[in-house]
């Protein structure tokens, strides 16, 4: 198994992604054979945008909890299409606190969800650097 597979297989493994990271391969095919580092791009370009937004609602006293529920929707929507489970598990969860109201809540998990997304991004990037140098891409498999 190649070295872009085992990276692959480990996000899988470690929880990072499910299956919507396969259906999303499964739409990859020769006439766009980048089309999911293109997805995952775009993806991390908007949650970018939401996650500056979330930090400026998060500053703001009294916290507009229907605001920071709306913003984490659309972050968890974005986030969800390419199968982040971590970072959308930290969504579902940041919601959660929201329903509740809890300020300290929405601070601690919007922390943990920000440490999730860089990291899943870093290892994103490895794994499209690594499937670029082995070149043009097998057919998507389901993880083991």
């Amino acid at each position: 198994m190649e070295r872009s597979q085992l990276l692959r297989q480990s996000l899988f493994d470690q929880g990072l992604l499910d299956e919507q990271f396969v259906q999303l391969e499964e739409l990859q095919d020769d006439a766009n054979p980048n089309f999911v580092e293109e997805v995952v791009t775009l993806c991390y370009r908007d949650s970018l945008r939401l996650i500056l937004n979330l930090e400026q609602a998060l500053k703001k006293s009294p916290l507009d909890f229907n605001q920071l529920d709306s913003y984490m929707l659309q972050f968890k929507g974005s986030i969800s299409s390419i199968g982040a489970k971590k970072v959308k598990d930290q969504c579902t969860l940041f919601r959660e606190y929201c329903t509740a109201g809890s300020g300290e809540g929405c601070f601690r998990t919007f922390q943990r969800l920000k440490k999730e997304h860089t990291a899943l991004r870093k290892k994103f990037e490895a794994y499209f650097q690594l499937k670029r140098q082995a070149g043009p891409s097998q057919v998507a498999s389901r993880p083991k």
